[in-house]
């Protein structure tokens, strides 16, 4: 048997002929996920950040200092996720943790002065992310599907 055969178990008739890998919702959702990411790191690829650090950065502009917990339910970022993400932020200088002087058991995140011009640079050029990620679908059809998509990420999922 050759390395391209399969063996005859494994080349047996799918359980359910209807079904089809690339007609299924998570399926598209993660390559057109993919398609996005690729063009995120080609458009803002020179500020080294990834779209969940672009995503805290202008929420931070948007929003000011932010108690962490919350900006993590702004940004869909579970606290590990966020924690590690912010951490980076600190890394690079974009961001500083203090104590919420209100409740010293909250920690807030305010961006830096070199952070928010970062932020700001970067929030610029992201509109060319979207045109980019929809420039397959004519006007009305962006919409639709920024709509659509926009109900099925509700947090309430009752649409």
């Amino acid at each position: 048997m050759s390395a391209r055969e399969e063996p005859e178990s494994l080349a047996a008739e799918p359980d359910d002929p209807h079904f089809r890998l690339e007609t299924q919702v998570g399926h598209l959702l993660r390559r057109a996920h993919q398609r996005n990411t690729e063009i995120f790191a080609a458009v803002m690829g020179e500020h080294g950040v990834t779209p969940t650090q672009f995503a805290a950065l202008v929420t931070l502009i948007d929003r000011g200092p932010t108690p962490q917990a919350q900006l993590g339910r702004l940004t869909a970022m579970d606290p590990a996720t966020l924690s590690g993400v912010v951490g980076r932020l600190a890394k690079r200088g974009y961001v500083r943790q203090h104590l919420v002087a209100e409740d010293a058991r909250l920690v807030a995140v305010a961006l830096t002065a070199e952070g928010e011009t970062a932020a700001r640079r970067m929030r610029a050029i992201a509109e060319e992310v979207s045109t980019r990620t929809l420039a397959p679908l004519a006007e009305e059809e962006a919409r639709l599907f920024l709509a659509l998509l926009a109900k099925l990420a509700r947090e309430d999922r009752g649409g």
